[in-house]
């Protein structure tokens, strides 16, 4: 009688386990519009005219970033191509300060250049490691970038010369073969770090859940992250005229529209989303 008069502790209602949060291989992707890439730009753009100064002064570095692979280019052409990869690798942690100035404007607080340059630093043992995994890639992009030049020509091309041959359709079978390697590292590295940066800026999480979640954004909306990366692609190669004097602008607004990228694709209306 006194046992059933006096129970144990009541157990924890169920809902308490409900309310765990999930791990980052358990986030929920979005399902994607064709349109959305564009609502990101627009987004990118906002948040570009409410803090300029910032985005100038990333703006700059891309610039500079465009120079220093121009010399390149003319000094030695047969590694222009994997060291353009440098803006793909280099590009996302540039952005970095964006995202962070993004996700500022998005709690209602006001970004700092300071604070946008210092915004790797919580998460740099998961930054280093991506980053890592990123140089790998664009080290076999390098190589591969040799071998397309050694198979292709048997001296190295004069470069005041060289471009004018392909513009005039020359070297053809060389440009397919460059243009198509290169194409495959890209395509590789998008991939991997489409989500990947931002959400180890948001979330703290290591750098092999960023890059697999990166990679089930692009599975379950393949035709979405396909029209984004060639939107971004077009942008960044327009702004390549004149003098790379575009990438003051483009550069910033899609690191802007990168982050709300994320936002959109990974745990929508989750707890990273109220924030």
């Amino acid at each position: 009688m006194n046992a059933a008069a006096n129970p144990g502790p009541p157990e924890a209602p169920p809902s308490s386990q409900a309310t765990r949060e999930p791990s980052a291989l358990e986030l929920p992707i979005a399902d994607l519009r064709p349109g959305d890439p564009l609502r990101w730009l627009r987004a990118g753009w906002a948040d570009f005219l409410r803090c300029p100064g910032i985005g100038l002064f990333y703006g700059a570095c891309f610039c500079a970033m465009g120079h220093a692979l121009l010399g390149v280019f003319r000094a030695a052409p047969a590694y222009v191509l994997a060291l353009s990869a440098g803006f793909l690798l280099m590009g996302p942690f540039l952005c970095l300060g964006l995202y962070d100035a993004s996700r500022a404007l998005q709690r209602g607080e006001t970004p700092s250049l300071g604070r946008s340059l210092r915004a790797w630093l919580p998460t740099k043992g998961s930054m280093a490691l991506f980053a890592g995994v990123l140089l790998v890639q664009e080290m076999l992009w390098g190589r591969a970038s040799l071998v397309v030049f050694a198979v292709s020509f048997t001296t190295l091309p004069d470069t005041q010369h060289l471009l004018a041959q392909m513009l005039r359709g020359q070297h053809l079978e060389f440009l397919i073969t460059w243009t198509l390697v290169g194409g495959v590292f890209a395509g590789l590295i998008f991939v991997t770090s489409v989500v990947s940066i931002p959400m180890i800026l948001d979330r703290g999480a290591d750098a092999i859940s960023a890059g697999l979640t990166s990679i089930r954004a692009c599975l379950q909306n393949p035709g979405v992250m396909l029209w984004w990366g060639v939107l971004v692609s077009a942008l960044v190669a327009l702004s390549m005229l004149p003098w790379f004097l575009g990438l003051l602008v483009s550069g910033p607004v899609i690191g802007h529209a990168s982050w709300h990228a994320y936002r959109a694709t990974v745990a929508p209306g989750g707890p990273a989303e109220a924030a």
